[in-house]
């Protein structure tokens, strides 16, 4: 079920991506050293407090498109028909996900950005984490087993983790001429191969 957001919603949505934008812009132009919270906030057009009604710190901003992927994934697989294969559902979940990459000179950018800086490394891995909890939910609503009890959804959630980063690492890296999507699909059919479902 699809709820429309209200005005409110969306201007908070709309002032959320812009300072994440923003934020993103700075760091590929000055470094992560040469960001700070000011600066972000000048760069969107808002103040420092406005900025902190939004992220605790600089870093939640800069991995903010990053950490919004994975919830679009969530999102994604919780909108898919309910009688599709779970694999199905997630593997079109996760190439919705993969198919607007947006500027991908910018996106390697921002990845290896993160990769560099242990701090932003950190909240990157903390956001996945807190995420691969709600696709193991999503993935026990849409398959009957208990998020909390059973391997199954756990597994899953993982499996799609783990061939996501598998494949955004090497594209990131330059050491393939395989596009990102071709890659995850590569993961994800040899994981799909040894992972029967229940």
């Amino acid at each position: 079920m699809t709820v429309e957001m209200g005005l409110r919603e969306r201007k908070k949505a709309a002032t959320r991506e812009a300072l994440s934008r923003a934020a993103v812009r700075l760091v590929l132009a000055r470094g992560v050293e040469g960001v700070t919270v000011e600066a972000i906030a000048d760069e969107a057009g808002v103040s420092p407090r406005t900025f902190h009604n939004y992220f605790p710190g600089k870093e939640e901003a800069i991995v903010a498109p990053l950490v919004d992927g994975v919830r679009a994934l969530i999102d994604g697989v919780r909108a898919r028909p309910a009688d599709e294969p779970i694999w199905e559902t997630l593997r079109q979940a996760a190439l919705e996900l993969l198919g607007p990459v947006g500027d991908p000179d910018e996106t390697v950018a921002l990845l290896r950005a993160v990769k560099d800086n242990p701090a932003l490394v950190a909240w990157h891995m903390r956001g996945f984490v807190e995420l691969q909890e709600e696709l193991c939910a999503a993935v026990a609503e849409r398959t009957g087993t208990d998020a909390e009890r059973d391997l199954y959804p756990r597994l899953m959630a993982g499996a799609v983790g783990l061939a996501l980063r598998a494949a955004i690492d090497l594209w990131t890296e330059g050491k393939t001429d395989t596009d990102i999507t071709a890659l995850f699909e590569d993961a994800f059919a040899r994981l799909r191969a040894g992972l029967a479902t229940p």
